[in-house]
């Protein structure tokens, strides 16, 4: 598909979705259009406006205040006669106080294959919740979904590029060889983790 690029670098709410629907509205056939924006907020409001359109959206992190957002506008959008007229709405910092505790690559007991097929599609949902953790923590087998080949980076960078704070334990890295392998996030200790998990209003443990 054709990628149109739409540069927000420096705009505030509601400019970046202001630009970013016009550019959706303009489609004359599917194409991924990518937004560059330098907050958070902004890539929260954008991957909320693709998701609410129906389209796949990947947002990542390119540099220390850089995010792209790419809506994949598979199918092309109502007519703008047929549209209703709506002035884009900016919403608060989605993140909650939220802790998510990984330990595991696999998500419950019995094969491991499943497990692991549930735990990518939990990461993902993770992504699609209206309210995103403030945190996940990845610790014991759970570091291997930090590193690289884990199937759940684009997922995980996904909800980085959107403020939520992905922390994988240090000593767990260093047990299983993947100190220099991580992809995603940073490093943690285990006084941090409780840390975390102490302040947290609610914690998930998949």
């Amino acid at each position: 598909m054709e990628k149109i690029v739409v540069n927000a670098m420096g705009e505030q709410c509601p400019i970046p979705v202001v630009k970013a629907t016009k550019a959706l509205r303009e489609l004359t056939e599917p194409a991924t259009v990518e937004v560059l924006v330098d907050n958070e907020i902004a890539v929260q409001n954008l991957t909320r406006l693709g998701a609410g359109q129906g389209y796949a959206v990947q947002a990542e992190r390119t540099g220390e205040n850089a995010f792209a957002v790419r809506i994949l506008a598979n199918t092309l959008p109502a007519p703008a006669a047929a549209q209703a007229e709506e002035t884009p709405a900016c919403v608060p910092d989605q993140r909650g106080n939220l802790v998510v505790a990984v330990s595991s690559s696999v998500m419950g007991q019995g094969s491991d294959e499943l497990g692991a097929t549930l735990m990518k599609g939990f990461l993902f949902a993770l992504t699609q919740l209206p309210e995103l953790p403030k945190t996940v923590l990845f610790y014991n087998g759970g570091a291997h979904l930090t590193v690289e080949g884990s199937p759940s980076l684009a997922d995980l960078r996904n909800l980085e590029a959107q403020g939520v704070e992905i922390l994988t334990c240090g000593t767990c890295l260093n047990y299983y060889g993947l100190t220099d392998k991580l992809a995603v996030g940073g490093v943690t200790n285990m006084y941090a983790i409780v840390e975390k998990l102490a302040g947290a209003d609610r914690v998930i443990r998949p």
